[in-house]
């Protein structure tokens, strides 16, 4: 305690209470935890990088709870697929909490969080911005001919394939179930729900209707 100052600073609440009004809205609207954002601004706010990880864990899950039961008054929650994602997420963040604490130790928590963060965020932003610049390009021409929803990938020729009646597939487990561990990984390690990286994974990949993801991947975050 002698290296804490005799009276800790005021800090105004104001632009905190504002981003997490913020976050709360691109959750229910887009199925995402908001982690990815407000994790990034309570570092820029001044919050180390490692506590700041773990702080915004509760306003991920309030606002992904709220979220999924509106989703489930709308019955767009495929909760087969999602207690398949919980399955590889619990796994994921079991992995991903020992690797936490472990750069912990070394003291290099903060320098991984910060370099992960601009790696990972610069990488996806990337990818959708040309997933965005195609689709507008696409559009451009209405005569041509427009492909399916998503592709079949290698992946779909996967053994262990299950049925998911909401989501109207049939699939191999193991599809979701990694999924699912990734994003439970990112969440230990970034303090991030991994929806904005699950969402799309989810439809693109796994090949579900836009119409229960967001439900089931806020369901996914809850856990």
């Amino acid at each position: 305690r002698a290296h804490l100052p005799a009276q800790c600073p005021l800090i105004d609440h104001g632009p905190f209470v504002l981003a997490a009004v913020g976050v709360g809205l691109l959750t229910g609207f887009f199925g995402v935890g908001g982690g990815f954002l407000m994790t990034p601004m309570l570092i820029l706010m001044g919050i180390p990088p490692a506590v700041a990880v773990g702080t915004q864990a509760a306003q991920i899950l309030a606002s992904s709870v709220s979220g999924v039961l509106a989703n489930l008054r709308r019955k767009a929650v495929d909760m087969k697929m999602g207690w398949v994602l919980v399955a590889g997420g619990m796994v994921g963040s079991v992995i991903g909490v020992a690797l936490f604490r472990l750069l912990m130790q070394f003291g290099q928590i903060d320098l991984f969080v910060n370099l992960t963060y601009v790696l990972f965020l610069g990488t996806i932003g990337a990818l959708m911005f040309a997933e965005s610049l195609g689709a507008i390009l696409r559009n451009s021409r209405p005569a041509a001919r427009r492909g399916r929803l998503h592709q079949h990938f290698w992946m779909h020729g996967w053994p262990l394939k299950i049925r998911f009646p909401d989501s109207r597939l049939y699939i191999s487990v193991l599809m979701p179930l990694l999924i699912g561990a990734f994003g439970g990984l990112m969440a230990a390690i970034l303090g991030i729900g991994g929806g904005f990286v699950m969402v799309p994974a989810m439809i693109y990949l796994i090949g579900m209707p836009t119409a229960v993801v967001v439900g089931t991947s806020l369901f996914q975050i809850c856990f």
